[in-house]
């Protein structure tokens, strides 16, 4: 990792190494956790950031030390000028990596590769046709099962992003595991979080302990193993034993990871966010249209930032729904 500078270190030791850029507000799935029934009010056209201006500011936050980049959304392959922002992004000495649905992936694969963009996030709920129509608004499960095999075959490492919602898609937890038998991907439960819209409360949340218990009971005679955890891990890793692939759980809500937390997240409309649960925002593209140092912004930006959850620090505070004014997830970059 390269020695990230002051401006992107916090008051308490943290180095910010991995930005989140979302590029679009947009999305041609209408997933109920990410996005409110009726819709979001997307930022006119004129403050989004240009594809040059994603480049620019990302060059900026690479020199401070960032050696790990994420490209989200909405879906971030929306984007007309996708193919020009990551060949751009793939001159920066940093590790590329994308989140995504998938439905659009056949499209750009060939970019991927010439950009040696390898790592890709694909969020899928369910491994269930009317499930997926009904969460995602949209037919497009077979299209999105397709392209991860594509993916699988191409030779992509690709993560599963589950988001588990008690009474929808708790009782596919082994379904999911079961998927990574024969195929090298792993599969990442999240806990169901708050934003904007969502409709979250609490008796939807299946929480770490209730998954590991599921998967420990189910498994118990075929065995299963810890993975050891990466540094400023966010899933905790697991796999069954002789499996090619593996799970992870993230756990957010119950068991969170702030401590080692290294991320930050730059919205399309160019605001930097320093927790994803922060409702405090950083305008930096104005700044950076006049010609003027956004430096400085972003270093107290990062000196605001709290140690836990922005400053959610226990779990009854967490699930208090007065305490998440917030953007809805589509608009924050997932």
């Amino acid at each position: 990792m390269k020695k990230v500078s002051a401006t992107l270190t916090d008051s308490f030791g943290r180095e910010h190494n991995y930005l989140r850029i979302s590029l679009t507000e947009k999305c041609n799935l209408r997933c109920t956790y990410c996005m409110p029934e009726n819709g979001v009010l997307l930022s006119p056209q004129s403050q989004l950031m240009t594809a040059n201006e994603v480049f620019h500011i990302a060059a900026l936050f690479v020199q401070n030390g960032v050696d790990k980049i994420r490209l989200t959304g909405g879906e971030p392959l929306l984007r007309k000028d996708f193919s020009e922002i990551l060949t751009s992004l793939s001159t920066l000495p940093v590790k590329l990596s994308i989140t995504t649905n998938a439905i659009l992936v056949d499209r750009y694969i060939e970019t991927f590769k010439s950009c040696g963009l390898k790592d890709i996030n694909v969020s899928l709920d369910t491994l269930n046709t009317t499930k997926f129509d009904a969460i995602t608004k949209r037919d497009q499960f077979s299209k999105a099962m397709s392209n991860i095999e594509l993916l699988i075959q191409e030779g992509f490492m690709v993560k599963l992003n589950v988001v588990l919602m008690k009474g929808f898609n708790d009782d596919e937890i082994i379904d999911f595991i079961n998927y990574t038998r024969d195929k090298p991907i792993n599969v990442r439960f999240i806990e169901f979080m708050p934003f904007d819209g969502n409709n979250w409360d609490k008796s939807k949340l299946v929480t770490f302990d209730e998954v590991l218990t599921a998967v420990n009971v189910h498994y118990a005679e075929v065995g299963v193993e810890s993975i050891p955890n990466e540094k400023n891990f966010t899933a905790r890793n697991y796999k069954i034993k002789n499996y090619k692939g593996s799970f992870g759980i993230i756990s957010t809500v119950t068991n969170p990871f702030c401590d080692a937390c290294n991320r930050i997240r730059l919205t399309a409309n160019g605001k930097l966010k320093n927790c994803l649960f922060s409702t405090g925002e950083t305008p930096l593209l104005e700044t950076f249209r006049d010609g003027k140092s956004i430096e400085g912004l972003i270093q107290h930006a990062l000196h605001q930032k709290k140690a836990v959850r922005a400053g959610m620090t226990e779990l009854e505070d967490f699930e208090n729904l007065e305490n998440h004014h917030n953007r809805s997830m589509i608009t924050i970059g997932g």
